[in-house]
């Protein structure tokens, strides 16, 4: 490998394209060397932002090329796992955009091809991990300095989606997030899931009943609500209320310039998750670009997180229907310990 890790990204839509200019652009120690996109026009477009990277349309090419040393996976999730098992079984480090696979089964799969080779070679694009706040609340939790924790409460907004936004994307596109970062904030697996239905939106199309309330139990006992509400209007808004034993600890608060005006007090909120969340993303590719050069390959989220969240996904779309619905999963192995 040389100092600049040569990254090839599969698939070229919204997020793809935004990897390849915070890669080429922001991220150090790496640069776009194939860009793996059947969308000829798609492929273009992004290849304007990685000058010299060579254009494919499958993996393997890119592979039998010898033009990759990493791969980063933006694809939909229902195209992971033919992108994901040639690129394992080349031991190729990877960046798996969220989810792993779009269902238990298939994350199954991936994480015992993953266990032939030496150690774990995939991160799971969970972002969240990687934001400060995130961060400093884990830090909070770990120190004790507040107790212990007992119950978390999670918001989940959105402005408004499109007609072809389905009530179980409510979890799995959605939810899916605190699926991954509430277990790493707590320390502990989620092990039942349950919704409960509050008035629904008017502004709700027609074949969505929103929003909706998650409750999720924790194996150390942890309560957890999540509203998730994806018709706000006002922004996007993520954030978090943990309840220690000796206190409260607040992030994904409004921030920046502060007005008052004609009796109002005015703040800005974030408009979509790109904004919110940029620095994540930043630090997410940053992180895991060293830990390739330094050949741990991990810095995050791994594939047997990304299974446990499949599991927790799978338990929430069925807790739709009503119910507290188990999340039963084999103990970590040492692999991923």
């Amino acid at each position: 490998m040389s100092n600049s890790l040569r990254i090839g990204v599969v698939g070229a839509g919204a997020m793809g394209a935004d990897h390849i200019n915070r890669i080429n652009n922001r991220t150090s120690g790496a640069h776009i060397s194939a860009i793996i996109e059947p969308d000829a026009a798609r492929a273009a477009a992004a290849a304007e932002n990685a000058p010299g990277a060579q254009a494919f349309t499958r993996i393997e090419d890119a592979i039998a090329a010898d033009a990759v040393d990493a791969v980063l996976i933006a694809v939909p999730g229902q195209f992971h796992e033919p992108v994901l098992v040639p690129a394992l079984e080349a031991g190729l480090p990877i960046l798996c955009e969220k989810p792993l696979t779009p269902d238990s089964e298939s994350s199954l799969r991936i994480v015992e091809l993953e266990q032939k080779l030496d150690k774990p070679h995939i991160q799971v694009g969970f972002m969240r991990r990687f934001d400060p706040e995130y961060n400093n609340l884990r830090k909070l939790v770990e120190s004790g300095e507040a107790g212990e924790l007992l119950m978390l409460r999670g918001l989940h907004r959105n402005p408004s989606v499109g007609e072809n936004y389905t009530q179980s994307m409510l979890i799995t596109d959605s939810v899916v997030h605190e699926f991954d970062v509430i277990p790493w904030l707590a320390g502990s697996r989620v092990v039942s899931v349950e919704v409960k239905y509050p008035k629904t939106s008017s502004l709700a199309h027609s074949g969505l009943k929103e929003p909706i309330l998650v409750i999720m139990e924790l194996e150390n006992g942890v309560l957890v609500d999540v509203e998730m509400n994806v018709n706000i209007q006002f922004g996007y808004q993520v954030a978090t209320e943990a309840v220690f034993e000796k206190g409260l600890a607040r992030i994904g608060q409004p921030s920046g310039m502060q007005r008052w005006r004609d009796g109002e007090f005015l703040i800005n909120e974030h408009t979509d998750f790109t904004t919110r969340f940029a620095t994540a993303y930043d630090r997410q590719i940053q992180s895991w670009v060293d830990a390739v050069h330094e050949g741990t390959l991990v810095a995050g989220p791994n594939a047997w997180d990304g299974y446990l969240v499949a599991l927790s996904c799978e338990a929430g779309v069925k807790a739709l229907d009503g119910g507290v619905i188990p999340v039963d999963a084999a103990p970590r192995p040492d692999f991923y310990a």
